[in-house]
């Protein structure tokens, strides 16, 4: 016997990162930098993405051999130099869209490693403003999975369908931890193969396929 759950409320909390923003090179670009101010002169690649876990600038420091005692001095100086870009980072294709199709169907948050300023700015310049009713960056105290939590019970009411939708394996793992579904999309800074294996309870390819999952509630599953 199956149980269809008619209007359910839903959440979206978006990583900001390699899902909303295409911000792969720029990041290498500035990991690169920030070394060499350091005084570790390194060479970043997406191979170093790959292989985070967590997903941080503080661990991407620690994957580049900048020393413990400075590895948040090396995120606070990729996250300034992000501020500093005067050029608008690039959205993926088909997920402006995506979004203003996704707010008739919940409420959207989004939950980052990056600077509130960088966001609010990306957001502004895309005209998604009018979309996301909660941002919380790395200003915002707490771990990703209390966050997650927060932002849940913020946009959400008790039986809501939350759903984290990131790049990176740390993304899932908060969403389990927060007791929430999760959502790897593969355009981001790390892999399909890599998103698999940690068993997201969707995995999607293109913006544009969110919408299958939301609008049907018949895919809705319980979260791990």
């Amino acid at each position: 016997m199956s149980f269809r759950i008619l209007a359910m409320e839903k959440v979206f909390i978006f990583d900001f990162d390699g899902v909303l923003a295409d911000t792969r090179e720029l990041m290498l670009r500035h990991a690169e930098a920030v070394c060499a101010q350091l005084g570790y002169p390194c060479r970043a690649t997406a191979a170093d993405l790959e292989a985070l876990d967590p997903m941080s600038f503080p661990e991407l420091g620690r994957r580049l051999g900048i020393p413990e005692e400075q590895v948040n001095e090396f995120a606070r100086r990729n996250i300034e130099l992000f501020a500093a870009v005067q050029e608008p980072l690039a959205i993926f294709p088909g997920m402006a869209d995506t979004l203003a199709q996704l707010s008739a169907l919940g409420r959207i948050a989004v939950l980052t490693g990056n600077g509130v300023q960088v966001v609010r700015k990306f957001l502004a310049h895309h005209g998604l403003v009018g979309y996301v009713e909660i941002l919380l960056a790395q200003e915002d105290p707490g771990t990703r999975a209390e966050k997650i939590a927060r932002l849940a019970g913020a946009l959400g009411a008790p039986g809501s369908a939350v759903y984290v939708i990131g790049d990176s394996v740390s993304d899932i793992r908060a969403a389990r931890q927060a007791g929430v579904c999760s959502v790897a999309v593969t355009w981001g800074h790390q892999s399909k193969a890599k998103l698999s294996r940690l068993g997201p309870d969707h995995l999607v390819e293109r913006p544009e396929a969110l919408l299958d999952i939301f609008r049907d509630d018949d895919k809705l599953v319980t979260h791990h």
